[in-house]
């Protein structure tokens, strides 16, 4: 997996593949990450709801995602489903340094079945949502937080201001507002505020669409967005899979083909730097490429090898003597001043003046 952007999920196992980590991996490939994971729980559970629950001790959580961060620190961390208020504590202990934390509590499972007690509800107030860069939550889950309803706009907002006060830098609320056959979510984000409406309101409601929306984000932040930019890019990417999914929740074409395209670039990244090479690869047009890229991550096919190539280059600068001239030999550029003019482009100064700020 070298060169993938790691990122941490800490949340629990959905045997049916709908949710929790194993849609949490899915989701992070599909984006181009490399997906690490620290467990928490252990479901058995169907299409009629949750069946039973073993929640894992506070020590084998907590030491799952030590062991993560001392062998491969990521760029994010998603916490998610985390029951207890002991394993709460321990989860804030190990992440408490890690930037672009991504906290997406769930109190209510989508069959609406209570999946947190008081005490543990009480922990995550006090310990998790102050250190989170991005509070994501659902507003049935939020009323629980802020003691109160939430039924209308001016309600999401009042929610979004006191989560606020309570330590998140951020507050994404989703689920909110249904009129007109929409849904609407709210980004509260530096005093800012701003909605999103989207259709298909049956599509955004399914099991297992807030948690990938969530790592969507999550992935986007490890990859250097924003939290607008972040978000803007996973509501892009899960709003294709919300119109076009299937009912047996498959993956969709648009998301396959991404992830084949990054794979191509690993491999061939040091050869081949147009778009045409990659989507003659892929056996489909160069304009169907630009769609789906556009659709999964917001970007054009151009700048998403850009973006590798550059991951590549950074990480040699910044961890190798190597001169200037042998990456530029190593990422395929034809000649030291054309890949001096490409970084320049990319990051708005020169290899050497980079260097130098390490």
């Amino acid at each position: 997996m070298k060169g993938l952007t790691p990122i941490l999920t800490i949340t629990g196992s959905d045997n049916t593949g709908g949710t929790g980590i194993q849609r949490d991996i899915k989701t992070i490939t599909a984006l181009g990450g490399h997906a690490e994971t620290a467990i928490t729980s252990i479901t058995v559970q169907n299409d009629n709801g949750i069946e039973h629950i073993i929640d894992l001790s506070p020590e084998i959580v907590a030491g799952q995602t030590r062991a993560i961060l001392y062998t491969c620190f990521p760029k994010a961390v998603k916490v998610g489903m985390v029951r207890n208020e002991e394993t709460v504590s321990a989860v804030r202990n190990e992440i408490i340094g890690c930037r672009n934390i991504v906290t997406a509590p769930k109190i209510l499972s989508s069959k609406g079945e209570r999946l947190m007690d008081v005490e543990a509800t009480e922990a995550w107030k006090k310990l998790l949502i102050p250190i989170s860069s991005l509070l994501f939550i659902k507003c049935e889950d939020a009323e629980f937080f802020i003691g109160r309803k939430i039924n209308t706009s001016e309600d999401m907002v009042y929610a979004a201001v006191s989560l606020c006060a309570l330590g998140a830098k951020a507050v994404l609320l989703r689920g909110g507002i249904m009129q007109d056959g929409m849904i609407t979510a709210l980004l509260y984000c530096d005093g800012k505020k701003s909605f999103f409406t989207s259709h298909n309101t049956d599509g955004w409601l399914m099991h297992g669409v807030s948690g990938a929306m969530s790592t969507a984000i999550t992935t986007r932040l490890a990859m250097g967005d924003d939290v607008e930019s972040a978000v803007a890019a996973a509501h892009t990417y899960m709003h294709s899979q919300i119109i076009y999914a299937t009912n047996d929740n498959r993956e969709l074409r648009p998301a396959d083909i991404y992830n084949s395209f990054l794979n191509l670039i690993a491999e061939n990244y040091k050869d081949a730097h147009d778009v045409a090479f990659y989507a003659d690869r892929l056996a489909i047009s160069t304009r169907y490429l630009s769609q789906v890229t556009d659709k999964v991550v917001g970007v054009t096919p151009k700048q998403t090898i850009s973006n590798y190539i550059m991951k590549e280059a950074m990480s040699m600068l910044e961890t190798s003597r190597l001169p200037i001239q042998a990456i530029s030999d190593s990422l395929g550029f034809s000649s030291q001043a054309q890949f001096c003019k490409f970084f320049i482009k990319q990051k708005g100064m020169s290899p050497s003046k980079f260097r130098s700020t390490i």
